[in-house]
């Protein structure tokens, strides 16, 4: 954690979080990394990541749940039943966002609905929800995980081989890229809102996600009308941009201009590849991708891949070995831009937003399933009574620990 500066940019802003599994956890996690105070509700059986292992830590949380779910407060409440709808209201009567992924017309079944409900009731709240294809349209109102949407969406298209032919992208960039999404809408409707004085209802899908990533492989096909293919590791549109095999490890080159190309070839002992006509400009380059990659691999096979990425580098030549996930974490820069937080025996990764006067400070570990139902509700006005009796009733869910009498 941080010492000694001002609480984070969102501090003060109230989340109430309904959302489980990926997009909305990793949007709410950067509101509260920077200082909002999110309460995340799970249902009685918890979010499912919980059991998405193993790997699982020792209170039995899954690190899929352990790596989206950190700066949050955890309670659980039955929203099937009328009482926990109930308490639910009084968390929103202060909040300024609500953030939920469930299925199209949920909300709607249970009478808390946006419009007018949740509108009429609270005119300052924001309300997101997360969807996989929207509510309407042909798709509207399907569920949605991140692997469907990829393939849907033309992601697994574009990547992989020949060889592999259409491959999943290993990260899922469509959950987070849609958590993404969903943080800039709310700032978005939230800066509106200290103009309006209104909040207002906003959804984000996957699949309109997964579209506006679709770069520039959707923007090549609008200008040629030719279908893109498995480009492998290559860039359908710049030359060199690629890995390559080295004495000791495949490296990764991104050639983005002439210049660096010339800079690249110098390196490598062969200048005369800048002269020559078929690799003079990065149009040239691309339709004579083959003899080029030929070219370069015969000059890095002998060559140590460290080495050359490094004097790369330094000749302003975009170029790195390729790491594993253990090597990444814990290399130098890794550590030296705090990209690693630790919060007692919780390690993840940092937030990569780092506002200079207001920095992210990661602040809670993960919650157990329950931890702060009681401290929670108490904030609302529930008194230990009304507690007890929603424990007891099972319409909301508490770790056993009893809290301190103060």
């Amino acid at each position: 954690m941080i010492a000694n500066v001002p609480a984070g940019a969102l501090a003060g802003l109230k989340v109430i979080d309904l959302s489980r599994v990926l997009g909305g956890p990793f949007c709410t996690q950067w509101l509260g990394d920077h200082g909002a105070d999110v309460i995340k509700i799970e249902p009685p059986q918890g979010d499912e990541t919980r059991h998405w292992g193993p790997p699982f830590d020792d209170n039995g949380a899954s690190s899929y749940f352990l790596g989206v779910n950190r700066s949050k407060r955890g309670i659980s409440i039955d929203l099937r039943e009328e009482a926990g709808r109930a308490v639910l209201m009084r968390l929103l009567e202060d909040a300024d966002f609500l953030i939920e992924n469930f299925k199209t017309g949920t909300l709607a079944k249970w009478g808390i609905d946006y419009d007018p409900v949740l509108r009429d009731r609270f005119p300052r709240l924001i309300h997101c929800r997360i969807t996989g294809f929207g509510a309407d349209g042909p798709l509207g109102g399907f569920p949605g995980y991140d692997a469907v949407v990829q393939a849907m969406a033309g992601w697994l298209s574009v990547n992989g081989s020949a060889e592999s032919g259409p491959t999943r992208l290993g990260i899922p960039m469509v959950d987070i890229g849609t958590g993404l999404s969903a943080a800039f809408g709310l700032l978005a409707a939230l800066y509106e809102r200290e103009k309006s004085g209104i909040g207002q209802f906003l959804e984000v899908s996957l699949y309109d996600t997964a579209l506006s990533l679709l770069f520039p492989h959707a923007a090549n096909w609008f200008l040629t009308g030719k279908r893109p293919g498995l480009p492998g590791n290559q860039h359908p549109n710049v030359v060199p941009y690629d890995t390559f095999t080295t004495m000791t490890c495949d490296i990764f080159i991104g050639v983005g201009n002439d210049g660096q190309f010339a800079r690249l070839a110098d390196t490598l002992g062969k200048p005369a590849l800048a002269a020559d006509e078929r690799f003079t400009t990065n149009g040239a380059r691309n339709i004579h991708r083959s003899e080029l990659k030929a070219e370069l691999e015969t000059l890095l096979a002998s060559r140590n891949g460290e080495e050359i990425c490094n004097a790369l580098m330094n000749k302003g030549v975009p170029a790195g070995p390729v790491l594993g996930v253990p090597e990444v974490v814990t290399h130098p820069h890794t550590l030296h831009r705090e990209m690693v937080v630790e919060i007692g025996n919780y390690r993840g990764i940092s937030n990569p937003v780092k506002l200079a006067r207001t920095p992210p400070r990661p602040s809670k570990a993960p919650p157990r399933f329950g931890e702060d139902t009681r401290d929670v509700l108490m904030e609302a006005g529930l008194k230990t009574d009304e507690i007890k009796t929603l424990i007891d009733s099972g319409i909301v869910s508490a770790l056993s620990e009893e809290p301190a009498e103060t």
